[in-house]
């Protein structure tokens, strides 16, 4: 088998055949089966092994599982523990000829597959797959619902507290669910559905009689469990355990952090619990380090708005503001500056609360108020190690305003955000902070705001046509009859919402000479706005009529998050 991977290897480039050579070699010792050697190999991920083994036994390599082929006589037969234990799970193909295609995830472990196809009575095949993309076709063909979410719950309604707090360690690996006390097999089936479902955010909300489960997809809440009251307890403890939190501390709120892995995947929670009158509730934001920091490019601007944004990111000197309230993708926007910023030939420095994402190059300081490293203090700092480029996570005061504008001022850069709800806003909260007009319009490049909004999903992608008063709110108005707006219908690969993934929509406000007069005249927000107009910026609201426009995304989706723009 050693030397057909090897062989396998060379013919297909799945993987470097000498690097195979060479970690084969430093383990010729070991006992292990070859897959078992391989899949535990750091050097190779799950599925690039997998595909290894598929090519060289003539087997299929599954990237997903379709749960419309899960035959119910597997579902029957083969118990959820089995399956789930042993990571298979069985299909029902045209091209199988009667046979059932069992899919694992050890593509050597013939004893399994035989005692498969002995429960089942019959002939079967073999395919390979990830774990990951077995467990979420098991979730599906069980129900898991009423499998392991329910099962669990019983489980834990018999055992002890202090017992349970005793077992639980923090989980290398959502996947290893097999073998462990029933509080970690649920805390991490709920983080497993969460990345399923791609949710930024889980929310652990009790209630009177039961606690609720939600996610947060794509900016929106959705109910997705309800598990019994009385496990309250054991879920917060697991949680707090697995961030470094005081599990005895239940009247005060606190926050925590943690690194959690799915396969390959290493995924970061920030967690914080608070205590209601039900008891703590806890909200934990997953940042999912696989997914990577986006381009400008991926940030969904116009052409011309991303040339003129992209000069302004490369100036010697001056501030940037990016403005919009949470959760509207102000610090991806930042990142995407700073990647594009040549770190190289440039000492790009932050200071922010909190670090979300390791920049390579770049030196990222954290704000700790206990420490007294405010951001202002930090700035301060900052200043004495000779930066090019500084991005301060949030101008929040005066102070802070006043030396961002000061450390531009001084030949310095500066990215910040702002909470204002459009691009004009940016300035009068900078004259409301107290800081002067002339150092706003004399060191302001640009401000941009921005918000998200979903985008149709491809998969269910249908043209609609909208009713008048939606275009007249948008401020559509003639429009040729060949333009289609779209809408989605809802299918299982975007959980029936018609929406998958988001976008932004921009408002781009460059400083202009006319704009600085007004400033330095401290005129209003309405005029520099309406100058600004004139020169030719494209409001939130007339951005999103443009992404309306080229099918991105739906009407209703711009009214919800501009409703604030007069457009």
């Amino acid at each position: 088998m050693r030397e057909l991977l090897i062989q396998t290897a060379r013919e297909t480039g799945i993987v470097e055949a000498e690097a195979l050579k060479r970690y084969l070699d430093e383990y010729a010792e070991d006992k292990r089966r070859i897959d078992q050697l391989l899949l535990s190999a750091p050097n190779f991920t799950e599925d690039v092994v997998l595909k290894l083994f598929a090519a060289a036994m003539g087997m299929d390599y599954l990237d997903e599982i379709p749960g419309k082929e899960i035959p119910k006589l597997f579902v029957e037969t083969v118990s959820a523990t089995y399956a789930q234990h042993h990571y298979l799970i069985g299909l029902e193909r045209p091209q199988d000829n009667g046979r059932m295609t069992v899919v694992v995830a050890t593509p050597l472990a013939t004893v399994i597959i035989d005692n498969v196809s002995k429960m089942l009575g019959r002939p079967v095949r073999t395919a390979l797959a990830t774990r990951a993309a077995i467990t979420a076709a098991i979730d599906v063909a069980y129900e898991q619902k009423n499998t392991v979410i329910e099962e669990v719950a019983e489980e834990l309604d018999q055992q002890n507290l202090d017992q349970l707090v005793d077992e639980v360690e923090s989980s290398d690996d959502l996947l290893d669910v097999v073998n462990r006390p029933p509080v970690i097999r649920l805390v991490n089936d709920i983080l497993f559905r969460a990345l399923q479902m791609r949710a930024s955010d889980i929310h652990i909300h009790p209630y009177e009689t039961k606690i609720q489960v939600r996610y947060r997809v794509d900016g929106i809440l959705y109910d997705s469990l309800s598990l019994n009251r009385n496990v309250l307890s054991l879920i917060i403890s697991r949680i707090k355990v697995m961030a470094g939190m005081d599990i005895a501390e239940r009247r005060m709120p606190q926050d925590g952090r943690c690194s959690v892995r799915i396969g390959q995947r290493e995924i970061d929670l920030r967690v914080s619990t608070v205590p209601t009158s039900y008891g703590e509730r806890a909200v934990l934001r997953i940042l999912d380090k696989s997914t990577g920091l986006l381009t400008l490019e991926e940030l969904g601007f116009f052409e011309e708005d991303r040339e003129v944004f992209d000069k302004m990111i490369n100036y010697s000197h001056g501030v940037i503001f990016v403005t919009g309230p949470t959760g509207s993708g102000k610090s991806t926007t930042l990142y995407a500056c700073l990647n594009r910023i040549d770190s190289r030939v440039k000492n790009v420095m932050t200071v922010e609360d909190p670090i979300e994402y390791q920049l390579e190059g770049i030196s990222q300081m954290q704000v700790s108020g206990k420490k007294g490293m405010t951001f202002v203090n930090s700035l301060r700092h900052i200043l004495r190690q000779d930066p090019d480029v500084i991005m301060v996570g949030e101008v929040r005061d005066r102070e802070t305003a006043g030396m961002a504008i000061q450390s531009s001022l001084t030949g310095h850069l500066v990215f910040s955000t702002l909470h204002t709800n459009d691009a004009a806003g940016a300035i009068s909260r900078l004259l409301d902070f107290g800081v002067e007009p002339y150092l706003v319009s004399s060191s302001l490049l640009c401000v941009l705001a921005q918000r998200l909004v979903r985008r149709i999903c491809p998969d269910c992608k249908q043209a609609y046509e909208p009713p008048p008063h939606e275009l007249r709110e948008l401020g559509i108005g003639d429009i040729s009859k060949d333009v289609k707006f779209y809408t989605g219908s809802g299918c299982a690969k975007c959980f029936e919402t018609g929406y998958r993934g988001r976008t932004g929509i921009y408002e781009l406000m460059v400083i202009t000479e006319e704009i600085r007069e007004l400033v330095y005249e401290r005129q209003t927000a309405g005029a520099v706005k309406k100058k600004a107009l004139e020169q030719g910026m494209q409001t939130l609201r007339m951005d999103g009529a443009r992404k309306v426009l080229s099918g991105t995304t739906t009407i209703a989706e711009v009214l919800r998050v501009t409703q604030a723009d007069s457009g």
